[in-house]
């Protein structure tokens, strides 16, 4: 049975920073691409950040580039998303995501909350 568990999310000041981790199980990690996205109310699922199955490659959303950085740990079976900078803007649900062609597979999602 596959299982990705988040785990990082909180409450955090403006300008404050969160490490977002996923740990992945039942799955050959190294075959899948690793996504983060998020959810806000009212709004929809929108990609935050991906990375490869080597992680060798990455990409980012324009409301996050330069403030967000994915890296994952193959050892481990683990993704991260380390988040700087933060604004209320980007007070969601983030969903951790593995993927490879047409399979896909979703932890149940950790909020992050940025408020004053």
């Amino acid at each position: 049975q596959v299982q990705l568990v988040e785990s990082g999310g909180g409450l955090v000041q403006p300008g404050g920073s969160l490490r977002l981790s996923c740990a992945a199980s039942g799955l050959t990690f190294t075959r899948y691409a690793m996504r983060w996205y998020r959810q806000a109310p009212g709004k929809e699922r929108e990609l935050v950040a991906g990375i490869s199955s080597t992680g060798y490659s990455s990409n980012y959303g324009a409301s996050v580039r330069g403030r967000f950085t994915i890296s994952r740990d193959n050892a481990k079976n683990t993704v991260y998303l380390q988040m700087n900078d933060l604004n209320p803007e980007d007070t969601a649900v983030y969903y951790c995501n593995a993927v490879r062609d047409d399979v896909n597979y979703w932890g149940q999602g950790t909020q992050v909350t940025v408020s004053s």
